[in-house]
């Protein structure tokens, strides 16, 4: 190109590839830019030309050239000023390239860059390019959030940096996986966060691979720490007890079987203490379960202290505990229960008032006691059980006698559900003499089981687990119906009235039904309600508001009332003055021994003169000889019943002997 004043650029020499790349042809020789080319491209390239004119030198750049067939190239032109000797450019040499293919590359390569780009730093996931030595590389601005950091306080760094010690062997065998190729992933690392704190990650590397060879490692991590949490809290609740924190059953059971294996292995023994709170259903009915679960939460808290000394505390439900002892033998569990009764002799303290809770303890030992998590924790609660019934407040340890013990009572229990439906239950009755005319016109009736499986079984053994079944309500009320319909049939073959007593147990008597019981079997079995005596014991009476209502119904309807056994429990005078009492049963205990032992005679003989004056019917049971008859005869008692006169016998046998 010619340089003219104007300026004005001037084509004077262009080669076959310019003429046809820029599609122009010979005539363009001698022409201006402006002359040759269409407007925009002339103002284009005027601008290219006049500042290297301004600037006096070399110049390179790029523009698009559109072809005659509707396409175009990118080119890159170099425009070189030749100058005269007198330092003015007269001319100007254009070298143009076709850069079509590379600016294609480069423009896919940005692309490619950019959208790399928007991955990685919109990513909400951390990511950290690291080479081989585990130095950062660099990051996105998730990786500075999770971190707290800055890029560039980031790259002075190593990866292995951010790594909590703990978890570092785990992360860099991850790292030395990917080093092979792998791509993986970590559930279970910690970060460690500018401001000292851990963060829960979820970790995955992948290798970076350039030219078939590993140059370094992504690090993508996840920030879970509030689903670790999460979880933790989802854990914590699966193996602790909700309302006193401490662990729960399905803890003991796995902590069992581990404790078992590990144990076994080792040849070791261990002790499975089992801890019942005494008398806390008393508590819990009578103060409420808000109050019941605070002290069930302050019991938690003081059996936790021992979790220093080996052993761990669980709340299988209840207000059952259990601690796992490790490393025991029997001395040292012995002495370790001891330490837990010494525990509760101090008092607890809860709504301004002091209460006392003795715990009773039943202990299995593994592997005398059994070797599996279920004989071990049957066998601490027959131990438990068998504390129980002597007396509460102490700890025992397992006997294998116990399995049997406990085991009968169970198939007692089974049997005795059935037993009232296959007509096994029978009544004997007792007669009651009268000492001054010899004659009999009341009775006891005695219930009596006779089992086909189990054979005959005594009140002893059936009645009080008839109480704790509750089982004694319906046996109760066939008794009192089955000895109604006796005073009818003995009355009507007799053609004179006789009396039967039944006794009452304290849970029956406290039945809201039990007078309406008493009406319909008196009504259906049409009988005279004096015919039936109802005996009370005096543990019944103790609750004077329950008991004064239902023994005055039961007096209006016209049924006698005895007091059985007395003088045996917390005898009041206060109750016969209180209650509608006509009979007193002194009891054999006293008339055992009244003739070789003096106080017994005077309380018996007290008695009985405190009946009469009292308007009451004294009898005496347990009479064996006739000097025992003699005496009582000679105080004034009434009647006296005892196997001097009779034992009880079955209802054809009596009707042989006495109707």
């Amino acid at each position: 190109m010619k340089v003219e004043k104007g300026p004005r650029f001037k084509y004077i020499f262009v080669n076959e590839m310019g003429l046809l790349r820029a599609g122009l042809n010979k005539q363009c020789i001698g022409k201006s830019l402006q002359e040759v080319l269409t407007h925009e491209r002339a103002v284009s390239l005027q601008k290219e030309y006049e500042r290297i004119l301004h600037n006096n030198k070399l110049s390179i750049f790029s523009d698009e050239i559109f072809l005659d067939d509707g396409t175009s190239i990118f080119g890159e032109s170099v425009l070189s000023p030749v100058k005269d000797e007198t330092g003015l450019t007269r001319y100007v040499v254009s070298v143009t390239r076709d850069i079509t293919d590379t600016l294609v590359e480069k423009n896919r390569l940005i692309i490619s860059e950019q959208r790399y780009r928007s991955i990685v730093d919109h990513n909400l996931d951390a990511i950290f390019s690291i080479d081989l030595m585990g130095h950062i590389l660099e990051v996105n601005p998730a990786a500075r959030r999770l971190t707290g950091y800055t890029e560039k306080q980031l790259k002075k760094c190593s990866i292995f940096e951010l790594v909590s010690d703990s978890d570092l062997p785990v992360f860099k065998s991850l790292l030395d996986n990917s080093e092979d190729g792998y791509a993986l992933e970590s559930l279970d690392c910690r970060f460690l966060h500018k401001n000292n704190s851990h963060l829960t990650v979820h970790i995955k590397t992948v290798p970076i691979i350039i030219d078939a060879e590993i140059k370094g490692i992504y690090v993508i991590t996840r920030d879970v720490s509030e689903q670790a949490k999460n979880a933790e809290t989802i854990k914590f609740m699966a193996f602790h007890d909700q309302l006193t924190g401490v662990l729960n059953r399905r803890a003991l059971l796995d902590d069992l079987d581990e404790s078992i294996a590990t144990t076994k292995r080792k040849k070791q023994a261990f002790a499975l203490i089992s801890i019942d709170l005494d008398r806390f259903k008393y508590l819990n009915d009578t103060l409420g379960h808000l109050f019941g679960d605070e002290i069930l939460k302050k019991v938690a808290d003081r059996l936790a202290e021992l979790e220093k000394k080996g052993c761990r505390v669980y709340r299988p439900g209840g207000d059952e505990f259990v601690i796992l002892l490790h490393h025991a033998d029997r001395k040292k569990t012995a002495r370790f229960a001891q330490k837990i009764l010494t525990m509760f002799t101090e008092s607890f303290y809860l709504q301004s008032g002091e209460y006392y809770i003795t715990p009773s303890i039943g202990i299995s030992m593994y592997p005398n006691d059994g070797k599996d998590a279920e004989t071990l924790l049957k066998n601490a609660d027959e131990a438990l059980f068998r504390v129980k019934e002597r007396g509460k407040a102490h700890f025992q340890f397992y006997r294998s006698d116990m399995n049997s013990s406990l085991g009968n009572v169970l198939t007692l229990e089974t049997h005795l559900r059935k037993a009232l439906e296959r007509d096994e239950l029978e009544l004997y009755y007792q007669p009651q003499v009268n000492l001054a005319s010899g004659e009999i016109n009341s009775f006891e009736a005695l219930i009596r089981w006779n089992s086909p499986e189990l054979g005959f079984i005594t009140p002893d053994e059936f009645i009080p687990l008839a109480e704790d079944t509750g089982l004694i309500v319906p046996i109760g009320n066939w008794v009192i119906s089955t000895a109604c319909k006796q005073i009818k049939a003995w009355t009507d073959k007799r053609n004179q009235q006789i009396r039967i007593a039944v006794n009452i147990s304290p849970k029956q008597f406290l039945q809201p039904s039990l007078v309406n019981v008493i009406q319909t079997a008196i009504d259906e079995a049409g009988i005279l309600p004096s015919s039936l005596e109802i005996e009370i014991t005096e543990g019944a009476m103790e609750d004077t508001e329950e008991t004064i209502p239902i023994l005055n119904r039961l007096k209006e309807l016209g049924i006698k009332i005895s007091v059985d056994d007395f003088g045996t429990g917390y005898s009041s005078l206060n109750y016969l003055k209180q209650f509608p009492i006509d009979v007193l049963k002194i009891d054999q205990s006293f008339v055992r021994d009244i003739l070789v032992n003096e106080k017994n005679a005077a309380i018996t003989t007290t008695i009985i003169h405190l009946g009469r004056s009292l308007g009451m019917e004294v009898i005496a049971e347990g009479v064996e000889n006739k000097e025992q008859a003699d005496f009582l005869a000679k105080a004034n008692c009434h009647k006296a019943q005892g196997y001097l006169f009779s034992k009880p016998l079955f209802y054809l046998t009596v009707e042989e002997q006495f109707i």
